[in-house]
């Protein structure tokens, strides 16, 4: 995810910048930073964190208390069921 891509997510999802940084436990600067990609003349790449973030997001996660991790299978392991 770029500062394009971001940005677009943000608006599809009628946040401002506040309210992004808000719902991602982020600095409304940090915000500013990824999407224009850059601070101080450096690149800014979004955490994977954050990009997951957005995807729970996206996808109606609302938050995650672990309850349910048991119900989670691990990567590249198969069920004994």
């Amino acid at each position: 995810m770029d500062g394009d891509a971001f940005r677009h997510w943000r608006k599809r999802h009628k946040l401002s910048q506040k309210d992004a940084a808000k719902a991602l436990g982020l600095k409304p600067r940090i915000i500013q930073y990824y999407e224009k990609g850059e601070r101080d003349g450096k690149t800014v790449e979004i955490p994977l964190s954050v990009r997951l973030a957005c995807y729970a997001i996206e996808s109606g996660v609302g938050d995650f208390d672990g309850k349910d991790s048991a119900k989670l299978k691990p990567r590249g392991k198969k069920s004994k069921d």
